[in-house]
């Protein structure tokens, strides 16, 4: 299987495909959303959370159920795109990647499997090669739905999304992105990438330490870095508290623009699956 950018088989044939899929795939969870290419909104938006974590296998069996439930098979696609979000992933500048040597950027910080089949995605606008396991049996689930279609892990969308936005070049700027029991932190120095990783969060106090980790590395000071929330994060929330009491700049990123889907303005969109429309 191979990626392609666009897929034209539409699931109606009587429909003129104008509609663009977003699927999101975790082992914690799972989300999904519809663009309506013409009115530039969102025709079906959908998050489902698992109660605990799931093997790949269970994780296609309720992406099945779940699109079939919330009648996406109602639209027709000009475009689908898969968003694997996992921590195992690493970023290779590309001056010194090698399609080969794969394995070798992964075994060092990533659990492996010897079944896993890896892939990597470019990461656009930062000069670097995001190499990553993605969930291979979901892959071949959407391409007998789809035909071929587009899939990247969400890292790399995280990055590409991040380094276009005016922020990012406005001093030293610390985004902080939650989803799916999973916390993505990346900062930001004047467009340069200073910083990226993703942590499993599995108590209340995981966020600030990994937070706090990661300032108290990078020699940065709570009380002057600019901190951005994106994800399942809201203002008066525990994530958002704990962030407060112990920085000074802390605040709701709200993602929009021109091009940007309309959302329901009283839920906090995914970053991700949205940005990857």
């Amino acid at each position: 299987m191979t990626k392609k950018e666009n897929n034209n088989k539409a699931l109606s044939a009587s429909d003129t495909p104008y509609h663009k899929l977003s699927i999101q795939v975790s082992l914690n969870g799972l989300s999904f959303c519809v663009l309506d290419t013409v009115e530039k909104n969102l025709s079906l938006r959908y998050a489902h959370r698992f109660e605990a974590p799931v093997t790949p296998y269970r994780l296609q069996h309720e992406l099945k159920e779940h699109l079939r439930e919330q009648g996406v098979w109602d639209y027709a696609f000009t475009e689908v795109v898969a968003i694997h979000r996992n921590t195992l992933f690493s970023l290779v500048p590309q001056a010194f990647f090698r399609e080969e040597d794969l394995a070798d950027y992964l075994k060092f910080n990533a659990k492996m499997l010897p079944t896993d089949r890896l892939d990597h995605d470019p990461v656009a606008g930062l000069d670097l090669m995001n190499v990553y396991v993605p969930f291979t049996n979901i892959n071949n689930y959407l391409y007998d739905l789809f035909g071929p279609f587009e899939f990247k892990h969400s890292g790399t969308v995280l990055l590409e999304t991040l380094v276009k936005l005016p922020s990012s070049g406005q001093g030293t700027v610390c985004y902080a992105h939650l989803g799916e029991s999973q916390l993505d932190i990346a900062v930001f120095a004047h467009k340069k990438l200073r910083f990226f990783n993703s942590f499993s969060l599995h108590g209340d106090l995981d966020f600030l330490y990994y937070l706090l980790f990661t300032l108290e590395q990078l020699g940065l000071d709570p009380l002057r870095v600019k901190l951005r929330l994106l994800g399942e994060v809201t203002e008066g929330d525990p994530i958002f508290e704990q962030a407060s009491e112990y920085l000074e700049n802390v605040a709701i990123f709200i993602p929009g623009g021109p091009g940007y889907p309309v959302t329901d303005a009283e839920a906090s969109p995914d970053f991700t699956l949205i940005g990857a429309l």
